[in-house]
């Protein structure tokens, strides 16, 4: 069931996304909680399926790569919507993004995410993200996220 709080069904129901698209149903649909400040970090919460696994137990890393992603890009989002006063987020996508896997993620403990803004310009945020598992960051992310222009092939995405 989806959390009626959470940035993607707020702002993007009908999204297909692989990563946090509440509409693909054969993907991770993470859920982004917007915390009340604006210099507050972004949260989710998700659990893996055995069949996101690499090998029995762990994440596969092209998975944790796409929940730190999509966590980040709707962190600016979020935030370049509450900066400017936007009534709705703009359409933001990945310029670029780096993740460091710092250990194996376990598939049975709950994943926690967690990214906050560490600088911004007019018309994009960079963020630094955490995936945590069993208390331990097992994955971090650094990425630049750009809102788009008409024209932009994912302008009006949501």
């Amino acid at each position: 069931m989806s959390n009626p709080q959470a940035l993607q069904v707020q702002y993007s129901p009908k999204s297909i996304c692989f990563g946090c698209g509440p509409a693909n149903s054969k993907g991770l649909r993470i859920e982004s909680i917007a915390p009340e400040q604006l210099d507050g970090e972004v949260t989710a919460r998700w659990r893996a399926e055995p069949h996101h696994e690499a090998f029995p137990g762990m994440v596969n890393g092209g998975i944790i790569g796409a929940l730190l992603d999509c966590h980040s890009n709707w962190t600016a989002a979020w935030y370049l919507m509450k900066r400017d006063g936007l009534e709705a987020p703009p359409c933001t996508v990945t310029a670029d993004y780096a993740i460091q896997l710092k250990r194996p993620t376990p598939s049975g403990e709950e994943i926690f995410l967690a990214a906050r803004v560490v600088e911004s310009r007019p018309d994009r945020a960079t963020i630094e993200a955490t995936l945590t598992a069993g208390g331990k960051v097992c994955a971090t992310c650094r990425g630049t996220f750009v809102a788009v222009k008409p024209g932009h092939p994912a302008y009006h995405r949501w």
